[in-house]
């Protein structure tokens, strides 16, 4: 697996056709023959965007492409209630439209547990999987979700505009002093899909992981920031239900962890990489 330096030095934007209608994708670098391509998953109420100072990290070494989940940044937006079954259904469509066989599935947060139910689906396609801050979702998770009454990310709308003012507090607790510019995107982000910005985390919290996990036979990495108190608990968890799965955990960072840390992010994506191919045979 070789670098070219100058294998991202643009991105490039384009939409493709599925069952939900156009969804968006972003692409950069090129695959050399026999390695995977990547394919990124943001959270909830995220976009590409989440993977912005990524993409050009890991386009420098293979074909790497970022994509909004159906319902969210530029992608088309069903009607019907949103699921993970419903967001994994969008990435199959993006595999296939892509000719994406032979891939490298990376989600974060809520992208993660959708990278869950496509590597279920879809495990002849994936070379492997990283699954970053990502929650176990099962019976016990589920009903204290429901009993603890929490809402990520939701707010009433309101004329005076105080409900931009409680979403940027919501996340800022979550960020390091002075990141202001990232906090920036993410409410760019959320204010796209301000009328459902929550929904994502309810079709987490309905998901049946502990129903699917099991189907999970190829390589994969665990990745988590240190600080992110969401889903380093669950990490153990994920290590028990994918045996074949090994952990990597990212030191003074969170649930932000992609965009707080893009190079941090993309040296664990860009290690696993390499430990795939030094498993195939005929690689040294």
């Amino acid at each position: 697996m070789t670098t070219s330096p100058n294998a991202a030095d643009h991105l490039v934007k384009d939409y493709v056709d599925s069952r939900f209608g156009q969804l968006h994708v972003v692409e950069t670098g090129a695959a050399a023959p026999g390695d995977p391509a990547v394919l990124l998953l943001h959270q909830t109420p995220r976009s590409w965007d989440e993977f912005r100072d990524v993409l050009p990290l890991l386009g420098a070494r293979t074909r790497t492409v970022a994509m909004d989940t159906v319902g969210f940044g530029a992608s088309a937006r069903p009607s019907e209630p949103m699921s993970i079954e419903q967001f994994a259904d969008g990435v199959e469509d993006v595999l296939d439209a892509l000719g994406l066989d032979d891939v490298v599935l990376v989600g974060h947060h809520t992208g993660g547990v959708v990278a869950v139910e496509v590597a279920a689906r879809r495990i002849e396609r994936l070379r492997g999987l990283v699954l970053s801050g990502t929650p176990y979702v099962d019976e016990a998770r589920r009903e204290r979700v429901a009993a603890s009454g929490a809402h990520v990310d939701h707010v009433e709308r309101t004329a005076d505009g105080d409900h931009l003012l409680q979403l940027w507090v919501g996340r800022e607790r979550f960020y390091p002093a002075g990141r202001t510019e990232v906090l920036e995107r993410v409410l760019a982000d959320a204010l796209r899909v301000i009328d459902r910005v929550d929904e994502g985390h309810h079709a987490v919290n309905a998901f049946r992981m502990e129903d699917r996990i099991g189907a999970i036979g190829c390589p994969t990495l665990v990745v988590c920031g240190a600080l992110d108190g969401f889903s380093l608990p669950d990490v153990p968890r994920l290590l028990s239900a994918l045996p074949h799965a090994e952990q990597r955990v990212l030191a003074g960072t969170g649930v932000p962890s992609v965009d707080d840390q893009p190079a941090e992010f993309a040296r664990a994506v860009l290690d696993f990489l390499d430990s795939l191919a030094q498993a195939r045979p005929g690689r040294p």
